[in-house]
């Protein structure tokens, strides 16, 4: 009883009006800003026309502000209590996939839902570390250091990443396992613990070769030469280079793109619209957009570091790392600084389920920072 009263003389209620009060509405700003250039260059890729993907881009992000205020607005301790739930119905969802999916491009990836097309993999994304940051919420310092404590985080970061593997969908299952890791190294797991992750990782990379699809290995191959099959599999990165190229230091002009209006550049309205914003606005309007992600960056590591309870700590963290992921695959993949993997960019490329899942994390994020002075006992809120 004493220790109930305890928690809850740390943690009083916050009414609805004090929440609201608490919205981080720089952060708002941040975002909106750069889904506006989103909705901007989409309007650019449709030859000036709002439809078919700008008009859409921008009533799923108005959907998108919703949920994120929404999520938000409910109680940090809500979300602590529901992680697991929340985990294995992304997990079931990525299994039905399996038999009810909508194959595309050549994978099984979606779930038709008629409103929308649900990619599940991206919905883990949010679902996985949001689990891990309950699971480690739990653990202290000494339970860490015991490699079994492990074993349950891991297999809950295998089962989603296998699934994503047999769609297939390499990058996904990559980002995955990096953001994982992001959440292990923020909980406090041992570095000779991820060294030896990384060698054993190396180690399987040559069996793993054996069990990628010929598409994968080309993929791979035409990362390391372009050159040898320009109009084939080389096709993508070469026109993206020669459109990054073109625009220079301030860019060809709004809707002047030439690599891009005269189709030359491939997928310009989802995985490649930075060369085309890059071919519009030149290297300025990239460091521009850019300079406004890392600003997403900084204000959920800051946000992270604010709060006052573990969970909320790691949560912010690795849906920031994950945030930085999408962006840095993204801008690596059309510059040929890494092979091309289907990883959209956040806010700027078109697409429903990435829309929503990049707001329901930026929704979680803000809970973390309205509730960041509200404490979770160690060993969860049932035993308050």
């Amino acid at each position: 009883m004493a220790l109930s009263r305890l928690t809850f003389e740390r943690n009083p209620e916050i009414s609805l009006a004090e929440k609201i009060g608490q919205i981080n509405w720089g952060l708002v700003f941040v975002i909106t800003l750069i889904a506006a250039i989103g909705c901007a260059m989409l309007y650019s890729a449709a030859e000036g026309s709002i439809d078919p993907w700008a008009s859409r881009q921008a009533v799923r992000f108005g959907a998108g502000l919703l949920v994120m205020f929404a999520v938000a607005l409910i109680d940090v301790r809500l979300w602590y209590r529901y992680a697991y739930a929340f985990y294995f119905g992304a997990l079931a969802l990525l299994g039905a996939v399996e038999f009810v999916g909508t194959a595309g491009m050549g994978a099984q990836r979606w779930i038709d839902l008629k409103v929308i097309q649900l990619q599940p993999s991206e919905v883990m994304k949010v679902a996985l570390v949001l689990a891990l940051a309950r699971y480690f919420h739990g653990q202290g310092e000494e339970e860490l250091a015991r490699p079994t404590a492990l074993l349950a985080p891991l297999a809950m970061v295998m089962a989603p990443a296998a699934l994503v593997l047999k769609q297939p969908d390499l990058g996904t299952a990559m980002m995955l396992l990096m953001a994982a890791a992001a959440v292990f190294f923020v909980a406090g797991a041992r570095l000779w613990m991820f060294a030896l992750g990384v060698v054993l990782a190396g180690s399987a990379v040559p069996v793993a070769w054996q069990f990628l699809r010929d598409y994968q290995r080309q993929r791979v191959l035409t990362f390391l030469d372009p050159e040898s099959d320009p109009l084939g599999a080389g096709y993508h990165i070469l026109q993206s280079k020669i459109a990054l190229g073109s625009g220079g230091l301030g860019g060809r002009g709004f809707l002047a793109g030439t690599q891009s209006h005269l189709s030359f550049l491939p997928e310009k309205q989802t995985d490649f619209i930075f060369t085309m914003l890059a071919e519009e606005f030149g290297m300025i309007g990239g460091l521009v957009l850019l300079a406004l992600f890392f600003l997403l960056f900084i204000y959920g590591f800051a946000i992270a570091f604010r709060s006052r309870n573990q969970f909320g700590r790691i949560l912010a963290v690795g849906l920031t790392a994950n945030l930085f992921l999408y962006v840095f695959i993204n801008i690596a993949m059309v510059m040929g600084l890494i092979p091309v993997v289907g990883v959209p960019l956040p806010l700027i490329s078109y697409g429903g389920t990435v829309m929503l899942a990049v707001m329901l994390a930026f929704g979680l994020v803000m809970s973390v920072w309205i509730h960041r002075d509200i404490r979770i006992p160690r060993r969860g809120l049932g035993d308050t």
